[in-house]
C-alpha cells in the first residue's frame, strides 16, 4: 500500500465520524487478524456490531477491547469511556488490548490527533493501516455480515442478514424502528421537559404495538418469519435492556415487554435461550450498571434497582397460540391536562 493512500486513509477522521468499508475494492481488505472492535458491552449500538462478530463467526478472526460501563466523564462526556486497568478490574471489561490506552480517547487521537467528534463505541481498527475503519453502528450492522466471507466456513458464509428477496422490508422497518424506538428511548430518557417525556414516550410504545404486530402475522421465531434478518438484531439490542434499564431509568413505563407483549417476550426469549450469540453478547451487569451509574442527572445517587428477575424468562411458547399485546396510547394532550 503506497504511503498517499495510508495517508489520505488517515485524513478520512472527521467531526462526523469514520465510515470505511471492508471490501476487496477498498483499502481494507478482508484478512483474519487484521482488524479490532472496540465496543461496550451496555451499548445497544454497540451490541449489534458484537452480534454480528458472534452470529457469522468472526469471534476468531476480529478480537475485541471492551470498555468499563461507567464513568463515563463530565456532563460533555470527557474524557470517555475508560479502559480497565487489568482484565480483574471489573468482569468483562478489558484492558485496550492494542494499545493499552486508560481512555478510548486516546485510541481515537491516534487516527486523526485533531478529531472533535464522539469517542463512541462500535469502533473497528485496522491494525495495518493503524486508522479507525468505522465508527458508525448501522454502516457495520450492513456490510460487517459479509465483508469477511470469503474467509469464513461455509455455514458462517451462507448466513445473510439482509437478503435480497427483503430488503424492502428491511429497509422501511428499520426506518420507523431506529426512529422511534431504538433512538426512541434516549429520547423520552432525556428529555428537559414534561412536553418533551410526552411527546417522546408515546412513539416507544406505538413501535412496540407494531413489532408485536408484526413477529405474530409473520409467525415468528423471528421478525419476518423463518429468516433471520439484521432486523432481529436491531430490535433485539433495545427490547433485552427495556424492562431491565428502559422502564425505570428513561420513565418508558407505559408498560413492560414481559407483561403487555407476549409475542415479543417469546421471540425474546428464544433468541437468548436458544440462538447461540445471542446470550452470549448480552451482560447484565453492565447494561444496568452503565445507565444507572453514568447518567448522574437522571440517577444522581447511583444505586443500580435489584430488579426485574430473571432478567430474561424461560419457557418457548407456540407463536400460533399467544395473545397478540398492545398497550394503549395516551394522548398527550388529555394527559398533559390532568397534571
Amino acid at each position: 500500500m503506497s504511503t498517499d493512500t495510508v495517508l489520505k486513509i488517515h485524513e478520512e477522521g472527521t467531526a462526523d465520524g469514520w465510515h470505511g468499508v471492508i471490501s476487496p475494492q477498498g483499502p481494507f481488505q478482508a484478512e483474519k487478524g487484521r482488524y479490532h472492535l472496540y465496543i461496550g458491552l451496555f451499548c445497544p449500538f454497540a451490541h449489534r456490531a458484537n452480534l454480528v462478530r458472534h452470529l457469522k463467526g468472526l469471534t476468531e478472526f476480529i478480537d475485541i477491547s471492551i470498555v468499563k460501563p461507567y464513568p463515563k466523564g463530565d456532563e460533555k462526556g470527557w474524557p470517555g469511556w475508560q479502559f480497565p486497568k487489568d482484565d480483574q478490574e471489573y468482569p468483562r471489561a478489558t484492558v485496550d488490548k492494542l494499545f493499552g490506552s486508560k481512555y478510548l480517547h486516546e485510541v481515537y487521537f491516534k487516527a486523526d490527533k485533531e478529531y472533535k467528534g464522539r469517542y463512541s463505541v462500535p469502533m473497528l481498527w485496522d491494525k495495518k493501516t493503524g486508522t479507525i475503519v468505522n465508527n458508525e453502528s448501522a454502516e457495520l450492522l450492513r456490510w460487517l455480515p459479509t465483508a469477511l466471507n470469503s474467509l469464513l466456513d461455509p455455514e458462517h458464509a451462507k448466513l445473510d442478514l439482509y437478503p435480497e428477496p427483503l430488503r424492502t422490508q428491511i429497509d422501511s422497518i428499520s426506518d420507523w424502528l431506529q426512529r422511534d424506538l431504538n433512538t426512541g428511548v434516549y429520547k423520552a430518557g432525556f428529555a428537559g421537559s414534561q412536553a418533551e417525556y410526552d411527546k417522546n414516550v408515546i412513539p416507544v410504545f406505538a413501535a412496540l404495538n407494531k413489532a408485536e404486530e408484526l413477529i405474530a402475522s409473520n409467525g415468528g421465531p423471528y421478525v419476518l418469519g423463518k429468516t433471520l434478518t439484521e432486523l432481529d438484531i436491531r430490535l433485539y439490542a433495545t427490547v433485552v435492556r427495556f424492562d431491565t434499564v428502559y422502564v425505570q431509568h428513561f420513565k418508558c413505563n407505559l408498560g413492560t415487554i414481559r407483561h403487555d407483549y407476549p409475542v415479543i417476550n417469546n421471540w425474546l426469549k428464544n433468541l437468548y435461550w436458544n440462538v447461540p450469540g445471542f446470550k452470549d453478547s448480552t451482560d447484565f451487569l453492565h447494561i444496568k450498571e452503565n445507565y444507572t451509574k453514568s447518567h448522574y442527572d437522571i440517577n444522581p445517587k447511583a444505586i443500580t434497582p435489584m430488579g426485574p428477575v430473571p432478567d430474561v424468562e424461560e419457557g418457548i411458547e407456540d407463536f400460533s397460540k399467544l395473545r397478540v399485546g398492545a398497550v394503549k396510547l395516551p394522548a398527550v394532550l388529555e394527559y398533559q391536562s390532568k397534571l
